[in-house]
């Protein structure tokens, strides 16, 4: 279990912030499938917060059933970031998260995200001032360090241990890596031995028994899955059965029918009609995957030129499966 002061997060499965992933609707639908602890909301600009832009005040807003939930925000003015933080705690959020680990360009070019892992004294004021306002939970989320030749995270958790951060998540890539090359979860056990707030692990877990090595092999306190969720979004279900000590059952046909129709019928309700286009054919990449003839119905959807139509196949793909 994983403990964020009052808040107790069980099943230690947490949701990873995955920027145009992880809006409503899919937080939403992981807590449908079942299994996560706390999901986490795509990070938000401290920037775009304090400036009253509409879609940073629009990104904030979740629904009763996502709870618990944390929400990320980033930037590099500790007073900025202040703010940005009283304003997640003004909406109910169960934890508020600071982005440390961001590596696109656009976030590093402002100094925020894993640039703070390069100026510790910067990265301090802004977990001070962010921590100085709020009453609930702080956690937050970094990565080795900028670039190869210079490993920051053990003193920047340090840092943040010192300044009543109430737990760490690593990936432990460095910026630079982006998400290329291999996780090394040998720094997520060496951070969790050098302090003694609770460290999320982060980073390449695909599989529920993936989940249960991260854990015995770094005695990390949670696990954050965060792409292995796109094409598989059972896979906390699976990983909390495997942890109770039961069996991870594969979806049914039917369950996968249910939660991907669900998901679309939500886009095409929100959504204008090239965003939500676009967001089905995404999603649809990913889900297919696994699905019997996944290739095909992939190619038949790539030619489909409305989200409806979209929808519309989907649904006969499914009934066509269930009457073979």
């Amino acid at each position: 279990m994983l403990s964020l002061g009052p808040l107790e997060v069980a099943p230690p499965l947490v949701l990873a912030p995955m920027a145009g992933i992880t809006d409503g609707d899919f937080r939403r639908l992981i807590r449908r499938v079942g299994g996560c602890g706390l999901v986490t909301m795509e990070f938000v600009s401290s920037e775009g917060l304090t400036r009253d832009n509409p879609r940073a005040w629009q990104m904030l807003r979740f629904s009763p059933e996502e709870r618990p939930i944390s929400v990320q925000i980033y930037g590099a003015d500790p007073a900025r970031m202040a703010a940005a933080a009283e304003a997640v705690q003004d909406t109910g959020a169960d934890v508020c998260d600071i982005n440390m680990g961001c590596p696109a360009n656009r976030v590093l070019k402002g100094c925020a995200g894993a640039a703070l892992a390069a100026d510790l004294d910067l990265a301090t004021r802004v977990i001070r001032a962010v921590r100085a306002v709020l009453t609930i939970p702080l956690t937050v989320k970094l990565r080795l360090g900028l670039r190869d030749d210079r490993h920051t995270y053990l003193e920047l958790g340090r840092i943040c241990e010192g300044e009543g951060v109430d737990a760490l998540t690593l990936h432990p890539r460095t910026a630079r890596q982006q998400y290329s090359g291999q996780a090394d979860w040998s720094h997520i056990a060496q951070l969790a031995a050098a302090v003694a707030i609770p460290v999320v692990g982060n980073g390449d877990v695909t599989t529920p028994e993936g989940v249960q090595r991260m854990l015995d092999e770094t005695g990390c306190a949670a696990v954050m899955i965060g792409r292995a969720s796109l094409a598989n979004p059972w896979i906390f279900r699976q990983a909390a059965e495997l942890l109770a000590g039961r069996l991870p059952a594969e979806p049914t046909l039917a369950e996968r029918r249910d939660i991907i129709v669900w998901h679309f019928r939500q886009v095409l309700d929100r959504d204008d009609e090239r965003t939500a286009l676009h967001r089905l054919r995404t999603f649809t990449g990913w889900y297919t995957h696994g699905l019997p003839e996944g290739r095909t119905l992939r190619r038949q959807l790539s030619s489909l030129t409305t989200a409806p139509a979209v929808l519309a196949a989907v649904e006969d793909y499914f009934i066509s499966r269930s009457a073979a």
